[in-house]
C-alpha cells in the first residue's frame, strides 16, 4: 500500500522559466538515468525479493523516496513551461507557436500533448521503456546495478545544474545529487554487509567452471607481436575475490570452425541452392 502526503518532498521554484530546461528536465524523468528508471528497479526489486526482510524493507523505502523525486522533476518541467505559455502568447501576431516552440528548442509536444506539463518520456521525446528496468532475483546483482543507475542519475544531475542559471533549479538539483550519494553508499552498504558475494552469483560451484579460465584477463589484439603484459591490477596478482590469481595470455581459438548442415525444414523456405548444397 502507497500513501501520498500532497506535499513535495523539497521545494521546487523557478525563478526564470525556460522551455528549453524543461526539456532537458525531461531526461531525469523518463530517460534511462531518470528517475522513473530508477523507481521502478527498486519496487520490482523489492515486489521480488526473497531472503531476508529488511532488504525487500529497504528497497521500498527508497523505491517510494524515487515517486517523490518523479513529483518533483514533474513539478520543476510545470513550472519551466508556465512562463513559456505568456512568452507563446506574446508571439502570436503572425506567427505559429508551435513552430515557434520548436525553433526556440522547446519539444512541441509540452504544449500538444501535455498542455505544459511534464510526460514519460527522455530529452528526446523518446517514451520510458521497462527495459532500463534491472531486478534479477540475485541481490548482490541488483545492488551492483542500482549503485550503477545512482552513479548514472548523480552524473546526470549534475549535468543538469552546470546549464541552468536559475537559483531555484540548482537548489532542487542540490538536494537530488545529495540523495544520489547517499544511494550509492546505500547499496555498496548492503555489498559490504553480505561479506563473500563475488563471483555473482556466489551460490554456484566454481569448481564447476573451466577454471584455466576463471582469472585469465585475454589480449585479442590481432598483432600478436603487442600483446605484451601491461603488468596491471586485473593481469597480475591475486583476484578480486581472493579466490585466484590474475594471468594475461592471448587470446587463441580453442573450438572449432562452426559447420551447419543443410536447411532441411521447408517451412522456412530458404533457397533451393541452401537446401541441397549446388
Amino acid at each position: 500500500m502507497f500513501y501520498h502526503d500532497g506535499k513535495l518532498q523539497y521545494p521546487v521554484r523557478v525563478e526564470k522559466p525556460n522551455p528549453i530546461f524543461a526539456k532537458m528536465l525531461q531526461q531525469a524523468i523518463g530517460g534511462i538515468e531518470g528517475e522513473i528508471r530508477v523507481c521502478l528497479q527498486y519496487l520490482f526489486q523489492a515486489w521480488n525479493a526473497r531472503g531476508p526482510k529488511k532488504y525487500r524493507d529497504m528497497l521500498l523505502e527508497t523505491g517510494t523516496e524515487e515517486m517523490a523525486h518523479i513529483e518533483m522533476l514533474c513539478t520543476a518541467v510545470a513550472l519551466n513551461l508556465e512562463g513559456a505559455d505568456y512568452a507563446l502568447k506574446e508571439k502570436l501576431a503572425g506567427e505559429n507557436p508551435v513552430v515557434e516552440a520548436v525553433l526556440g528548442g522547446m519539444n512541441p509536444r509540452h504544449i500538444l500533448s501535455s498542455g505544459l506539463g511534464a510526460m514519460a518520456v527522455d530529452s528526446t521525446g523518446t517514451p520510458f521503456s521497462g527495459a532500463y528496468v534491472v531486478g534479477t532475483g540475485n541481490i548482490a546483482a541488483d545492488m551492483h546495478a542500482n549503485v550503477t543507475a545512482e552513479a548514472g542519475g548523480r552524473a546526470l544531475a549534475t549535468r543538469l545544474y552546470e546549464v541552468t542559471d536559475d537559483p531555484g533549479m540548482k537548489d532542487m538539483l542540490s538536494f537530488l545529487i545529495a540523495r544520489d550519494t547517499m544511494h550509492q553508499n546505500q547499496w555498496l552498504a548492503v555489498l559490504e554487509e553480505m561479506g563473500e558475494v563475488h563471483p555473482i552469483p556466489n551460490s554456484f560451484p566454481q569448481e564447476k567452471e573451466a577454471s584455466e579460465f576463471s582469472y585469465a584477463f585475454m589480449s585479442t589484439k590481432k598483432d600478436a607481436t603487442e600483446a605484451t603484459d601491461p603488468k596491471t591490477r586485473w593481469t597480475t596478482g591475486k583476484s578480486i575475490d581472493g579466490k585466484g590469481k590474475f594471468s594475461f595470455r592471448i587470446a587463441k581459438p580453442h573450438g572449432q570452425e562452426p559447420e551447419l548442415g543443410m536447411a532441411k525444414v521447408p517451412e522456412v523456405h530458404a533457397q533451393l541452392q541452401q537446401m541441397d548444397g549446388q
